[in-house]
């Protein structure tokens, strides 16, 4: 019998990943309230207020653990920098998304955070297999995904940007343990 953490913490070098609590509210908005982040995700809106991110932790403490789990990434001097979570979508297997603050693109914490990730599926909640899609647009994301083991299934799909208000193309890719 698998045991559900309902609140995993997970460290690597630089980072822990951990629920979002309350009063990381503000700093989640400070970060996300940027178009050039919220336009390549899925289900962010732009402007991303305080509101939003207070909704954003209520629903993650509402999750099924079992089901989906959502992480603050936050690095041991600047505080929280970005969200990456791992949820049962519209495909078989789960799906894996993130982001990152600005001010903190090109230093390795997209990827730091996605292995963590991808270690602590594989072992506790004992996902042998992820997908996870970019943006066309977005080929940055593409490479975070290939230096964590994704790889191009071959497949584009139109999935919709609540930022952009349309539906965008976009690369799928699968990572299997």
């Amino acid at each position: 019998m698998c045991v559900i953490e309902t609140s995993p913490i997970v460290e690597t070098r630089r980072l822990v990943l951990r629920a979002p609590a309350p009063q990381d509210a503000p700093r989640i908005a400070a970060l996300a309230n940027d178009l050039d982040i919220a336009r390549m995700t899925k289900r962010m809106p732009h402007p991303f207020r305080v509101e939003d991110a207070d909704d954003f932790v209520l629903q993650v403490a509402s999750q099924d653990p079992a089901r989906a789990n959502t992480f603050v990434i936050e690095h041991e001097a600047a505080g929280p920098v970005g969200v990456i979570g791992l949820f049962e979508g519209e495909d078989r297997v789960p799906e894996a998304g993130y982001w990152i603050g600005r001010d903190y693109w090109g230093r390795g914490f997209a990827t730091e955070a996605l292995d963590a990730a991808l270690v602590w599926a594989s072992r506790k909640w004992r996902r042998r297999a992820l997908v996870a899609g970019h943006f066309a647009d977005n080929p940055a994301s593409g490479r975070v995904l290939e230096k964590s083991g994704f790889l191009y299934t071959g497949e584009t799909r139109r999935a919709w940007s609540r930022a952009r208000r349309a539906e965008i193309e976009t690369r799928m890719m699968v990572w299997l343990a």
